[in-house]
């Protein structure tokens, strides 16, 4: 039997995620928003927590780490990179690194920039990335901490991924992120299908995510820095793609 997956809402518009493989009986949640959430989805399912994966330090992901490992006793693995700001951290990884979790294989991918030691975590077997604050659908993360040059580097690697990976992420931004994406590329069919999308899933109450990490690759600007038909419909053709995902993100910054 493969992995059971559920999504809801924490605080506000941040996304949690459990995993949970019934072989084994280990359930994984990605990141830790909030523990009233967390637990009521979990009381909601039967299961009960074994694992937290952390993706950066910001408050709004790590805030329920050490609550949640106080009740269940849940082992947190995260970066170590910002080991000192992880609360409860028990087991340190980096990009490279490939752990079993049950029947369930974890590969690390770094991707700095929305914080300096932030990274994601690919499930091949699952065919499901957990960007968190790097990657979100039609956009990517703030660069509180890191330089466009760190972002994009890490934005590359995650479009690297295999087209049928689905994409989860750490917020709902997918309405706004859809009205910028069609602001600097008006002109793209299937980006213009995804924006319908969005209005509609949104109208109805419904999350935007997961989404097929194919269609951001034709759909989102961030994942397009390269992309001579996104260079030009952004009025940068020919530029350096670091320049032109650093002219992205600013405009975005000011949406």
């Amino acid at each position: 039997m493969g992995a059971e997956i559920r999504q809801f809402t924490c605080r506000r518009d941040n996304f949690g995620v459990l995993l949970h493989e019934p072989d084994s009986g280990l359930t994984l949640s990605i990141d830790a928003p909030e523990e009233g959430a967390i637990v009521e989805a979990l009381e909601r399912e039967g299961w009960r927590l074994t694992h937290i994966l952390t993706t950066h330090h910001h408050d709004d992901h790590v805030s329920a780490n050490e609550a949640l490992k106080a009740r269940f006793g849940a082992e947190i693995i995260g970066p170590a990179e910002e080991a000192a700001r992880i609360p409860g951290l028990d087991r340190p990884v980096r990009g490279g690194d490939r752990f079993a979790l049950g029947a369930i294989e974890v590969e690390v991918i770094d991707t700095p920039g929305h914080t300096a030691g932030g990274i994601s975590y690919f499930l091949p077997g699952e065919k499901l990335l957990f960007a968190a604050d790097a990657l979100f659908s039609l956009g990517c993360g703030r660069l509180f901490e890191g330089s466009p040059a760190q972002m994009w580097e890490s934005l590359q690697r995650l479009r690297a991924l295999p087209d049928d990976t689905m994409l989860y992420c750490g917020h709902e931004y997918t309405a706004t992120n859809a009205r910028f994406a069609l602001d600097v590329d008006p002109g793209n069919l299937l980006l213009q299908e995804r924006v319908k999308e969005v209005e509609t899933l949104r109208v109805e109450h419904r999350a935007t995510l997961p989404v097929a990490l194919g269609r951001e690759k034709r759909t989102n600007p961030f994942l397009r820095a390269d992309d001579p038909e996104l260079q030009a419909a952004f009025g940068m053709a020919g530029a350096d793609p670091v320049a032109v995902f650093a002219a992205l993100r600013q405009k975005r910054n000011g949406y």
